[in-house]
């Protein structure tokens, strides 16, 4: 199994940035894919980023406000939010693709941070 633990979430006002982080521990043997979904209140889960070894999507939504980056020596994928919008509110969660030691693959899921954005 793989446990996901996300944390940076919080208060801010419009304008401002907030930096997530996912940490990822376990029976790890490899990590596809690391992302980042978002669920605002009464809307479905969307996806809002993610990055494998080779290349990284985000959702029209958040680009070039939004960046992913991972750290692959600390199983660990950030997610930099600048210039936040209220719109922007949600619980934002961890999300990724890994092998196990058992050689399954499977999808994993955080917790979830919650992240508002209000003056």
């Amino acid at each position: 199994q793989v446990q996901l633990v996300e944390s940076g979430g919080g208060l801010v006002q419009p304008g401002g940035s907030l930096r997530l982080s996912c940490v990822a521990s376990g029976s790890i043997f490899t990590i596809y894919t690391m992302g980042w979904y978002r669920q605002a209140p009464g809307k479905q889960r969307e996806l809002v980023a993610f990055a494998s070894d080779a290349t990284t999507n985000y959702a029209d939504s958040i680009k070039g406000r939004f960046t992913i980056s991972r750290d692959n020596a600390k199983n660990t994928v950030y997610l930099q939010m600048n210039s936040l919008k209220p719109e922007d509110t949600a619980v934002y969660y961890c999300e990724a693709i890994a092998r196990t030691g058992d050689l399954r693959t499977q999808q994993y899921w955080g917790q979830g941070t919650q992240v508002i954005v209000s003056s």
